[in-house]
């Protein structure tokens, strides 16, 4: 199983037992990390929030800070609408996820905007993760009942232009998230859903310019995301952080011709939560507990808290870079890298896909193909996007 597996079903873990702090799977030499093998993965509470669920850019190695506005726009960057080509847009986007784990596991999300006039635009989306039937036992073994939990996250938008080349974007959200409620634990007791509200702050710059007679445009983009309240699935848990992240891009598209375009893009992102600070497994519950930080306090202490200083912050960093040709605006064709330090997830994969755009239908596809290294299967293969697109506009 992968790192990012690990993290994932650790995180339901830790949030529904509250186990003892086993984040950090490294020796304690004088308050300093040691080696270059040291396991010190950030977690967050609902990460599906991180999940990117877009055909398009998952084509592109999950790029999309920067790039093109589109329907999926909300989910990287909703000041991208404000300079939308379209007038409305509406996606649907279906993905199996870690089907090598739960066949039944997915993630559907419906999205689009709509400009109200140059200056302004708005936009909704409606995410869903269904995480497969489980089945619950008692303390002997024995058969209790079937549960399926859910997640979801609804959001609202609104992209204005502050200039001809620069827009901002806010955008509110309800998530709630229900992994084992009306269940009960010995230790933490009732388990309830968590909820949270939370909102991004996000920004565009774009330029259009000619190079050798051809047209261009470069983009520079950054957003605040998932800033919300942290939550707990039990009164007796201390609350977790959800996965708040800033994120920086930019893209370059070159016109080569009237039927060949061409774009390159490039993301870093980081996760604003605090990094674990417990060095050996299994650390001494009176110690502090980097969870109980305030929201703020976590948020920007989140750029010097590694317990491995620089180099581990550094290492906090995920980069995305992805390429994407049209010829004659109706048929696209994608690639894309992803890469997250091995100490820190160790999601690394290509990923390839298509688009076709005909009047007002659009289909993008995408297809994942982790490169880091296991002993076992990575959960990650074989991961498919697939996303329809309506251009509203055209249909009108």
């Amino acid at each position: 199983m992968s790192y990012y597996a690990k993290f994932f079903f650790f995180c339901i873990v830790i949030t529904l037992f509250n186990l003892p702090k086993a984040e950090a799977q490294c020796t304690d030499n004088g308050g300093t990390l040691t080696g270059g093998d040291c396991v010190n993965a950030v977690f967050t509470s609902i990460p599906f929030l991180r999940i990117n669920p877009d055909g398009r850019s998952g084509g592109m190695g999950d790029v999309g800070l920067a790039t093109s506005a589109d329907a999926a726009s909300m989910y990287f960057n909703a000041s991208k609408m404000a300079f939308a080509q379209d007038d409305a847009e509406v996606a649907i986007t279906y993905t199996p996820w870690l089907t090598a784990l739960v066949p039944d596991m997915f993630i559907g999300q419906v999205a689009g905007y709509t400009k109200l006039n140059d200056l302004q635009a708005i936009g909704g989306s409606f995410r869903f993760f269904n995480m497969g039937s489980i089945q619950f036992t008692d303390e002997s073994g024995v058969d209790l009942q079937e549960f399926n939990p859910q997640e979801l996250a609804i959001d609202f938008a609104y992209a204005r232009k502050l200039s001809d080349k620069v827009s901002a974007g806010l955008t509110l959200k309800y998530i709630y998230s229900n992994l084992a409620k009306g269940q009960s634990t010995s230790t933490s007791g009732e388990i309830n859903a968590a909820q949270a509200a939370a909102a991004d702050l996000s920004f565009l710059y774009t330029d259009d310019f000619e190079t050798k007679g051809r047209k261009a445009n470069l983009s520079i983009g950054a957003a605040l995301t998932n800033i919300g309240n942290k939550v707990s699935y039990t009164e007796k848990d201390v609350k977790d952080f959800i996965p708040i992240n800033l994120g920086l891009g930019a893209a370059y598209s070159l016109e080569i011709d009237e039927h060949n375009t061409i774009m390159l893009a490039f993301d870093v992102n980081k996760l604003m939560v605090p990094s674990p600070d417990t060095l050996t497994v299994g650390g001494d519950p009176e110690e502090y507990d980097h969870r109980e930080k305030s929201l703020f306090s976590g948020m920007f202490g989140s750029f010097s808290d590694a317990p491995g200083g620089f180099s581990e912050e550094m290492r906090e960093l995920m980069y995305s870079i992805g390429a994407e040709y049209w010829y004659n605006k109706q048929f696209a064709i994608r690639a894309g890298y992803f890469n997250e330090h091995r100490t820190k997830g160790n999601r690394q994969y290509l990923t390839v896909g298509l688009g076709l755009k005909y009047s007002i239908f659009g289909l993008n596809f995408s297809y994942l193909v982790p490169t880091s290294k296991g002993t076992t299967a990575n959960p990650l293969e074989n991961t498919l996007r697939f996303s329809l697109i309506f251009d509203l506009d055209k249909f009108n």
